[in-house]
């Protein structure tokens, strides 16, 4: 496997920002969206995709503002992180998503992103 690359994405999302945090947070919430089950015990979350359990530590949380997790079992330096952005001016909330893939699967890793962030949205009712 080539080595990961870092890529950012961005999603309007029309949310306050403390909703918005208990869906990148809480396994419930991050159940409803981004995994088919999500549990959760001491900061180590288990999320799993069509029966397949991947563990992934939480090692930054910010209330209301930044999430990042780290799977166990990937390279080193990678991680995925959701953060809460807040324009001062307009009060507009969008998400910034950060990943990492190999470059030849990030076209593909963005497509799962936004579909993930579609279902978040209509969960949202936003």
């Amino acid at each position: 496997m080539s080595e990961k690359k870092k890529f950012t994405l961005e999603y309007e999302i029309r949310s306050s920002p403390r909703i918005l945090y208990t869906f990148l947070v809480e396994p419930n919430g991050l159940s409803q969206w981004f995994a088919d089950d999500v549990t959760v015990k001491d900061q180590l979350y288990t999320f799993t995709w069509d029966g397949e359990p991947q563990k992934a530590k939480l090692v930054i949380n910010k209330e209301n503002k930044l999430v990042r997790f780290k799977f166990v079992d990937d390279d080193p330096a990678a991680y995925f992180e959701m953060e809460i952005l807040q324009d001062d001016l307009t009060n507009d909330v969008a998400l910034g998503i950060t990943d990492f893939a190999p470059e030849e699967l990030i076209a593909e890793r963005k497509l799962i992103w936004d579909n993930q962030i579609d279902y978040l949205i209509s969960t949202l009712g936003a």
